[in-house]
């Protein structure tokens, strides 16, 4: 995982949809299965901005900008349906969103602006990664025993995570989405 380097008044965050249960077990055991060491380390997820260094000073205007953007985002919903990869520019093996696109894309062109704009190193693409910088037996692997899967749910909440010393990834904060209900 390339991760910005980060200072001693700095944490590193992210923003994500977090997958609701009983899916993120599915998807973080599938994960282990295939032998990516972090499985355990990185929650099932939507990535909505990757991990980003910021003074820990800044993190009350990061949470203010992102109450503004979660409270003028009505609640959508995600089907994850089926596997794709990013091979070869990337090796990664995902499940792939069928529905909840364009809301994460405009989510993510919302919350990556402000206090949070960033040049991206790859155009944004919505997925949940279920093998990252494994094998080529194991991504294939990944992508073949994945290929099936298949979970609709609603979205309400964006989440901050924040990466620790040891490495994991952890919930910080949710960001309620507002707007008109999901219907």
């Amino acid at each position: 995982m390339n991760l910005p380097p980060r200072g001693p008044d700095q944490v590193r965050i992210g923003i994500a949809i977090a997958i609701p249960e009983p899916y993120a077990t599915q998807l973080q055991e599938a994960r282990a299965d295939v032998g990516d060491p972090l499985a355990a380390a990185i929650p099932p997820h939507i990535t909505v901005i990757g991990p980003t260094v910021v003074d820990s000073s800044v993190l009350p205007a990061v949470c203010e900008h992102l109450e503004k953007i979660a409270g003028e985002t009505p609640p959508f919903r995600i089907h994850l349906r089926g596997t794709a990869t990013f091979r070869p520019i990337s090796p990664v093996v995902f499940v792939a969103l069928a529905e909840g696109i364009a809301e994460c894309e405009l989510l993510e062109e919302q919350a990556r602006s402000g206090v949070l704009a960033q040049e991206l190193r790859f155009n944004y693409h919505p997925h949940v990664t279920v093998a990252h910088e494994v094998p080529d037996e194991a991504l294939d692997r990944a992508f073949r025993d994945m290929s099936a899967f298949e979970a609709v749910f609603a979205v309400s909440a964006v989440w901050m995570y924040e990466h620790g010393d040891d490495g994991v990834w952890r919930p910080q904060r949710s960001f309620a989405l507002g707007g008109d209900r999901l219907g």
